[in-house]
């Protein structure tokens, strides 16, 4: 059945209103930002979610090629490789991005944070749910690696270059290899958890 008109232009607006939202979402987590043109035309991060909520909608209506195959193009393009599968959520912000891997059964809530190098993984050849799941407001250090079906709770802080293989209840904070959760303080600096010494750009 065609798309009526009023429907399309639904569309067309909370298309906007999404790319409205990730431009600002950016423009508050990263202090190089200095303005939304330059956040638009220049963050891949943004390229590839943009690129990804195309792609996921193709991959609903059973169209997996075109969806697998606008994925590798914005692999090549962004350096950032998130399988159309993958379930992503409101203003989702990749910071540099290059070296991220989002797998076909992750999900991803909303007003998450990932830094470079980060790998969304699974463990295992089975079908199934196999790749994390991110909660709400959770934050990812620049080569943290969460891997298999495990549930990272809402607001928790995960170091950089963490392995993270278990699950964690809302509000932790994971470090080390393998990482174990702990609960975050009151006032404890998340900055530093996530820019590790070895992480500056």
């Amino acid at each position: 059945m065609p798309r009526t008109a009023p429907s399309f232009v639904r569309s067309v607006a909370a298309a906007a209103r999404s790319v409205r939202e990730d431009v600002a979402s950016a423009k508050l987590r990263d202090p190089a930002a200095r303005g939304g043109a330059e956040i638009a035309l220049l963050y891949p991060g943004l390229h590839a979610v943009w690129s990804h909520r195309v792609a996921h909608a193709l991959w609903r209506r059973g169209r997996r090629f075109p969806a697998r195959a606008l994925s590798q193009v914005s692999r090549w393009l962004t350096g950032i490789e998130i399988h159309p599968g993958a379930t992503i959520g409101r203003r989702f912000f990749i910071d540099h991005g290059m070296g991220v891997v989002i797998g076909e059964t992750a999900e991803v809530g909303d007003d998450v944070m990932l830094y470079h190098g980060v790998t969304l993984g699974g463990r295992t050849r089975d079908g199934g749910k196999r790749h994390p799941t991110l909660e709400d407001g959770v934050a990812v250090g620049a080569g943290a690696k969460i891997l298999g079906p495990i549930v990272i709770g809402a607001h928790s802080v995960i170091g950089a270059n963490a392995v993270v293989t278990k699950d964690a209840p809302a509000d932790s904070v994971l470090v080390g290899v393998p990482a174990r959760a702990r609960r975050r303080t009151a006032n404890e600096d998340t900055r530093a958890i996530l820019m590790a010494p070895e992480y500056h750009i």
